[in-house]
């Protein structure tokens, strides 16, 4: 079988064709550690895991190397520091935000079923990398110094007589599309409008470095220039995927690879790159004004990691997402039956009818609809697609047990109180009959007669 996957840079569907078989290497960007990861945050993650499990299921978990970095300095990290810790010095204060954000960040993403990228680099790990290519970069002639600023020319990248690939190429637009579309910073110091920062210097108390290039003053680096350096560190000059959401194509990702590709004078970065699509909640863009951000953390305390996984898989990761209760609801009763028919069987090989529409460009809704129809035939089959997927982490029991837990409700009174209303039916009293249906429905009980009985279950 083999692998598509839709490349961002030459907007087509690609048979994927790894540099090394042996060695699959993928980069994602990863979190700002500065606060909960909103739901949006959660669909790059869910949807590389995805990607990452599948590459490990056809090359083999030791040939697969997945990088997801940390940033850990950022100016949005120190307006934390200073407001939570305001008594310990910045650079104390940063620390402890950056621990405690990564922490709850890996906690939330774990209960939502993914697996630990082979690396997770932090960007002041890797100061030196950053350091190194910007020294290239000054010294080929595509950055220069500005009063104590490195910056990166386009100009100087599009000049360039060679088989650099030309700024702008991924996202597709001029540099007067660029300018126009971004939040470009005027300064003075700056030759062209579309030059963006690869060094600045450090305020008094903020986290500083030696500087490249021969500036004397201590500063840190631009955002852009930490994933160059922690992909070249982990995975080369060349590697085979680099992900992201789609709001990364410009600025982040097209200047990634014009550091990238002029420091170490190459045609290409990665050979595939792939990026998510938006979300939004009940149909409107996500937003605190709106009172409609939601984080990953706040909704795990309403529903399993799982039902908020499979609700992202539901729909194409390229695709815009609306993000409704009513599909959480639907998400939740899917996993339910799933668990009763699959957790505690012993898992066969993934269905091919599984596994076939996500080697076509990871196509997750018709995978699931797949293992749909799986469902009254091969059940280990099924039970190894969903693992596949990163779902039935716990036994039935223990599912079902969750629910209870989470539903604070009794199955000794909810089993007293269908007993009561079996009586009531068979005496025909109807009245007493619905007034217990609807009070266990108000506990979060939902029931199902049949001819052999009254069966309940927990709703969420």
């Amino acid at each position: 079988m083999e692998l598509r996957l839709y490349d961002t840079l030459s907007r087509e569907k690609r048979t994927f064709v790894p540099l090394d078989p042996k060695n699959v290497r993928m980069y994602v960007c990863g979190p700002t550690v500065y606060d909960f990861a909103h739901i949006g945050n959660a669909r790059p993650v869910i949807v590389f895991d995805v990607l990452f499990r599948l590459l490990r299921h056809l090359y083999g978990e030791a040939h697969v190397k997945y990088v997801r970095n940390i940033t850990d300095v950022d100016d949005k990290i120190n307006d934390r520091a200073a407001r939570d810790f305001p008594g310990l010095p910045l650079n104390e204060a940063i620390r402890k935000v950056t621990e405690q954000t990564g922490e709850q960040f890996h906690a939330d993403v774990d209960a939502l079923g993914c697996l630990r990228p082979s690396v997770e680099p932090r960007a002041t790990e890797h100061i030196g990398e950053m350091r190194e290519i910007i020294e290239r970069l000054v010294k080929g002639g595509f950055a220069y110094v500005a009063e104590d600023h490195v910056l990166f020319s386009p100009q100087a990248m599009n000049a360039a007589n060679s088989t650099l690939p030309r700024y702008g190429a991924l996202s597709k637009r001029s540099l007067d599309e660029m300018i126009a579309g971004a939040r470009v910073d005027v300064a003075p110091y700056k030759r062209d409008a579309t030059d963006f920062v690869l060094w600045k210097p450090s305020k008094p108390g903020e986290p500083s470095w030696p500087s490249p290039a021969g500036i004397k003053a201590e500063g840190r680096p631009g955002w852009h220039v930490e994933c160059s350096a922690m992909a070249w560190k982990h995975l080369g000059e060349h590697f085979d995927i680099h992900g992201g959401g789609i709001d990364l194509v410009f600025p982040h990702h097209e200047n990634e690879v014009a550091q990238t590709c002029c420091a170490f004078h190459r045609e290409r970065m990665a050979s595939y790159w792939m990026h998510n699509g938006f979300l939004q909640v009940e149909s409107e863009k996500m937003s605190k004004s709106l009172g409609n951000f939601i984080t990953i953390h706040e909704l795990l305390a309403d529903w399993p990691g799982e039902v908020l996984r499979l609700n992202m898989l539901k729909t194409h990761y390229r695709s815009p997402i609306d993000w409704t209760m009513k599909s959480l609801e639907e998400s939740a009763k899917t996993l339910d039956d799933w668990y009763r028919v699959a957790a505690d069987v012993a898992p066969g090989e993934p269905a091919a009818s599984v596994v076939e529409p996500l080697i076509d460009d990871l196509n997750t809704p018709l995978a699931i609809a797949a293992m749909h129809g799986l469902r009254g035939g091969d059940v280990g089959a099924l039970a190894g697609s969903l693992r596949l997927l990163g779902f039935l982490s716990e036994s039935a029991a223990q599912w079902e047990g969750r629910k209870q837990q989470a539903s604070g409700v009794d199955p000794k009174e909810v089993e007293g109180l269908i007993a009561e209303r079996t009586a009531a039916r068979s005496r025909k009293d109807f009245k007493e009959s619905d007034r217990i249906r609807d009070l266990l429905a108000a506990m979060g009980v939902a029931i199902k007669d049949s001819k052999d009985g009254t069966t309940w279950e927990f709703s969420r």
